[in-house]
């Protein structure tokens, strides 16, 4: 699944429970390939992100987290292992 659709069923999903996502955090065990995912969760009220980065478009997921306030975080790892 494309991590754009996973922030989308996410954000319905809280909504459907009544969550309020203003002030949240994404976090993601693989990098972010693009910045949709990024901005679809920022767009819902997501005001952080944490991944282990390694995109090569690293710079352009970064870009969009500081055009839209994000604080980003990298782990530099992943815990999930095929």
């Amino acid at each position: 699944m494309s991590r754009v659709d996973s922030s989308r069923i996410a954000v319905w999903k809280a909504g459907e429970a009544g969550l309020d996502l203003n002030g949240s955090a994404v976090c993601s065990d693989a990098f972010f390939p693009f910045a949709d995912g990024l901005i679809a969760a920022a767009e819902a009220g997501a005001t952080a992100a944490i991944q282990p980065g390694g995109s090569k478009r690293d710079d352009e997921v970064i870009a969009a987290a500081d055009e839209r306030g994000m604080a980003m975080a990298f782990t530099g790892g992943r815990h999930f292992r095929h």
